[in-house]
């Protein structure tokens, strides 16, 4: 991959060794500087959440081979240094501490528990850091002044999709949130129910974990139908997520599963086979099947790969967003005549008005301000039919 660098979790351990303790501040560039622009990469490939993570992580690659072909930004190529961390948050600090070191201007993150264990770093560093996780205690600059949330927080998806079984039913219905056994999993959960009494909504609603390694859900479902729930949400990835879905219907269950954004996918849907079929998704990025303005780019360079736009899952595009969002920042930056630090590039995003997706993210630009970086609020709600994801609703606000 042209401009990019990385090193599995395997080597990270050797590299960890050799790597100094931060001493403040990440980089720094000059705003008439032709070097390359380095920002760091925090990858799960290998871990709980590398099913989606890897083509997340292809994507924002991708994109920046994309950009560097193009001209880069303002002249400038993209130094995209990978790392994989496989979920693990001490791998991720580790990663981190090096980032800084290598006076890296951004960061790309991943996991919910990393980025919150990073976000005073982050802050103290002023290193802008956008991430996989889209837990809503990052949205507040008051509390995470760097970090940027480019779509729907999980609460968000979490409300919308409560939203919508209570207009399905007629009188008090039973949900079961179902969530991986992590801050990822949790951060939508109690915020569910919240929801759920400040609406007033007729819903009667459960929590229950599921256990990492989990290869027959049996228990879990035993544990939905003793609830007396008919819908499961679920707040996982996506394939814990299809064993679930199998595991339910080898058990003859009746329950719709309306799955979030990480198993709110393609390979959720591959995955679990026929046992998909009639499931929704709460999905705030577009697949490439919706045929939006802002995929074409995407499907050129994937075309020119030679590879097929059938096989591209909107994990992809996610992290082909991300990057663009961040890049996005950057071109703003240097075309104000700003010095590349941290906290310009912050500026530039807080103040430089909508990003256009082309109708890729929620249901218009993506934007930000001095006081939410939240920087948009819509999903798209979709339904498993004949093993596509056709649209429900376009643009499902809480």
């Amino acid at each position: 991959m042209k401009q990019s660098r990385f090193l599995s979790a395997a080597a990270l351990a050797a590299v960890t060794a050799l790597t100094l303790s931060a001493c403040g501040g990440g980089g720094s560039a000059s705003a008439d500087s032709d070097e390359p622009i380095p920002i760091g990469i925090i990858a799960d490939l290998s871990g709980a959440t590398g099913d989606v993570g890897t083509p997340y992580n292809e994507g924002m690659l991708a994109y920046v081979e994309h950009l560097n072909d193009n001209g880069g930004i303002e002249g400038r190529e993209i130094d995209a240094i990978s790392n994989d961390y496989a979920y693990e948050v001490p791998q991720a600090e580790e990663l981190y501490r090096r980032y800084v070191n290598d006076e890296v201007v951004a960061i790309q993150g991943w996991g919910t528990g990393d980025t919150e264990a990073l976000r005073t770093r982050v802050a103290n560093d002023e290193l802008p850091f956008m991430s996989g996780s889209f837990s809503e205690e990052l949205t507040d600059p008051e509390d995470s002044p760097f970090n940027f949330l480019v779509a729907a927080t999980y609460s968000d998806q979490m409300r919308a999709a409560l939203n919508w079984i209570a207009e399905q039913s007629d009188g008090e219905v039973g949900v079961a949130a179902l969530h991986h056994d992590s801050p990822f999993g949790t951060s939508p959960v109690a915020d569910g129910e919240a929801w759920i009494e400040e609406q007033g909504l007729d819903i009667d609603y459960s929590s229950h974990a599921m256990p990492a390694g989990t290869t027959n859900f049996a228990g879990v479902l035993s544990q939905v139908d003793s609830a007396g729930a008919e819908y499961i949400i679920i707040q996982n990835v996506a394939s814990p997520a299809a064993q679930l879905a199998r595991d339910l219907a080898a058990q003859g269950g009746d329950q719709k599963i309306v799955c979030l954004n990480w198993c709110g996918n393609e390979l959720f849907v591959t995955s679990a086979g026929d046992a998909a079929e009639g499931h929704v998704m709460v999905q705030p990025i577009a697949p490439v099947s919706t045929e939006r303005p802002g995929h074409e780019d995407l499907l050129s360079y994937v075309e020119e790969q030679g590879g097929d736009a059938a096989d591209i899952q909107v994990s992809y595009v996610q992290g082909w967003y991300a990057m663009h969002i961040m890049a996005e920042g950057i071109r703003h930056t240097l075309e104000a005549g700003e010095d590349l630090t941290g906290a310009a590039i912050r500026e530039s995003l807080e103040t430089m008005g909508p990003i256009d997706t082309g109708g890729v993210i929620g249901d218009g630009p993506v934007e930000f301000s001095a006081d939410s970086h939240r920087g948009s609020t819509t999903s798209g709600l979709y339904e498993v039919k004949d093993g596509e994801l056709t649209v429900i609703e376009e643009a499902v606000a809480p």
